[in-house]
This record gives C-alpha cells, sequence and structure tokens, in this order.
C-alpha cells in the first residue's frame, strides 16, 4: 500500500477506534491520524508476530482493517493511561 492508502487508512482506523472507546481525549484529529496510522503498523506487525499471518494484504482486506483498528485501540489505551498519569 502506498503512503496515501496508509494516511487514509490510519485516519479511519482512529476514528473507529475512539468510536469503540469513547472518552475525553486531549487532541484533535493530528493525534487521531497519528494514533491510527501506528496502530496500523502495530497491528499488522503483531499479526505477523502472534498468528504468522501477512495481516497487511491490501488496502480492502479486511484483515488490513482488523490489524489496523486493533492496533489503534491499543494505542489509544496507552495514550490515555500516559496522559492520566502526567497530569
Amino acid at each position: 500500500m502506498g503512503v496515501l492508502a496508509w494516511i487514509l487508512l490510519g485516519l479511519l482506523a482512529g476514528i473507529i477506534a475512539k468510536m469503540l472507546m469513547p472518552g475525553k481525549d486531549p487532541g484533535g484529529i493530528i493525534i487521531t491520524i497519528l494514533i491510527g496510522i501506528a496502530g496500523g503498523l502495530l497491528g499488522g506487525w503483531l499479526g505477523k508476530v502472534i498468528f504468522g499471518v501477512d495481516s497487511v494484504d491490501g488496502f480492502f482486506e479486511l484483515s488490513t482493517w482488523i490489524a489496523a483498528i486493533v492496533g489503534s485501540l491499543i494505542l489509544l489505551m496507552i495514550f490515555r493511561l500516559f496522559r492520566r498519569t502526567s497530569r
């Protein structure tokens, strides 16, 4: 997938992760995009390491979206934990 596809996938995965895990989060759309992009990479890496599958096959593959959303949820939880402890 190209860079623009990763950015679009990350944006959408970050938005879906925030919808699945509602609450107050500091940061706007930029943080959502960054968490989503990093979550997509994390999800793809975890899928490959833990399950031995190549979960980042293409933009329209279900496994790509699941990996990106799960990775985004993990990073959103970590982000919230660090934001709470730093205050």
